[in-house]
């Protein structure tokens, strides 16, 4: 017997919609609705197709999409029929076809049967100001990495040339090694000269010092070496007009950035990283327990039969997780707060990842609702997780003693 198609039914929510399967190259799109013959086709991802699609989904009265998050390929999608249509963006692990019996076609025909049914569960997008920020700090992230890349690939040519600059100072590209490197580039040097530029808080004896700077440096490695830092010098040029339009961004959100800037380990960059991966409002997100979840700041769950496995970490936001990362290093690190108390107490039984985790976990939940109350940051102290353990601890010892001494009289002895 010939088994039917579309089998599984599902109440119908969303009149007409479409799900749209999008790739880099081509669009597989099927509509499918009230009053409308379910049809699909594909487009190409040029502007002028877009147009084209555009114009075919208004003709049949189609209202709601539904696309994948696939890399980057649905933000020109986005950016075309985003004002005229509601698109609920997908993740793509969320609505997988089964292996075997995947094409493009049979996917755009399930997302727009999901997408009838309003079973499908849109991604986070911001407003286009904040994408538009999100896109610079991400892009300035990116380019931080990039220059220190190219630093340790300058160590590496310096020690290609027996200097060994890197052992006696913390930082090669401190003030006293930039001088050196300068010297060392423009013509022969001798090693005792250099001495004059070193600071005096430097730890490393002078004799080590200038043992380490006895190098075989040849044209060829000042080349190298020459060439790595005008990359270094370009990146930072870069870096430094993207600053400047983050300032531009932010200046509308300048007061909520002071009131992120309260908790500890949140510098401005950190409260500018905040905003621009959540936004300035907190309704996209139910409670402060979903946005744990979507940033990928809580334990997962993995239950079967009866047994919990691994709870680690869900993937979610990877950018906003390291940032909330560098920002829990930052706090751990602080004085008298409740944070760094908070990874004291966790890392000797957890870890340091496992610490460093939940303090970052705590700053974004601070970070939910100093956006959403517009307060300041409430400082408890470090003597805040003592004393909510306090009584929980004179119960656990006063039991442990009734085990070891059964007739013992705490009030008695108390008076």
């Amino acid at each position: 017997m010939a088994m039917k198609k579309d089998f599984i039914q599902f109440d119908q929510v969303v009149e007409r919609g479409a799900g749209m399967d999008v790739h880099k190259e081509i669009i597989v799109v099927t509509i499918r609705g009230k009053g409308i013959k379910t049809q699909t086709k594909s487009f190409k991802t040029f502007t002028s197709s877009l147009k084209k699609l555009q114009e075919w989904l208004k003709k049949y009265g189609i209202t709601h999409l539904a696309i994948e998050s696939t890399g980057v390929y649905w933000k020109p999608v986005f950016n075309v029929l985003g004002d005229d249509f509601t698109i609920v963006l997908v993740n793509a692990r969320h609505v997988r076809n089964v292996p075997g019996h995947k094409t493009d076609k049979k996917d755009s025909k399930w997302l727009a049967k999901l997408l009838l049914s309003g079973l499908l569960k849109g991604s986070f997008i911001p407003e286009k100001e904040i994408r538009d920020l999100r896109d610079l700090v991400r892009t300035k992230t990116q380019l931080t990495n990039e220059i220190s890349s190219a630093k340790n690939r300058f160590i590496k040519f310096m020690e290609s040339a027996n200097i060994k600059l890197s052992s006696v100072l913390t930082n090669v590209f401190c003030v006293s090694g930039h001088k050196i490197i300068t010297e060392i580039l423009e013509e022969d040097y001798k090693p005792e000269r250099l001495l004059y530029h070193v600071h005096g808080r430097v730890k490393a004896p002078r004799q080590d010092i200038i043992e380490a700077l006895r190098g075989n440096l040849d044209d060829h490695y000042r080349f190298m070496m020459r060439t790595m830092l005008e990359h270094i010098a370009n990146i930072e040029g870069v870096i430094a007009k993207i600053d400047e339009q983050i300032q531009q961004k932010t200046e509308r959100h300048k007061d909520l950035l002071d009131l992120l800037e309260t908790i500890p380990g949140v510098g401005r960059d950190g409260a500018v990283c905040i905003i621009a991966e959540l936004g300035a409002d907190m309704k996209a997100f139910a409670s402060h327990k979903h946005l744990a979840s979507w940033a990928g700041m809580c334990p997962g769950n993995n239950e079967s039969a009866g047994k919990n496995k691994s709870g680690r970490i869900t993937y979610g936001n990877a950018f906003l997780r390291a940032f909330l990362v560098q920002m829990a290093w930052g706090a751990a690190r602080t004085k008298n707060t409740y944070l760094s108390s908070k990874y004291k107490s966790l890392v000797g039984r957890r870890g340091k990842k496992r610490a460093v985790i939940a303090v970052g976990h705590k700053i974004l939940i601070a970070a939910y609702f100093i956006i959403k109350n517009r307060v300041e940051y409430d400082e408890i102290g470090e003597d805040y997780l003592s004393n909510f353990r306090k009584d929980k601890l004179v119960e656990y010892y006063k039991k442990q003693l009734e085990k070891l001494e059964p007739n013992v009289d705490f009030d008695h002895e108390a008076a």
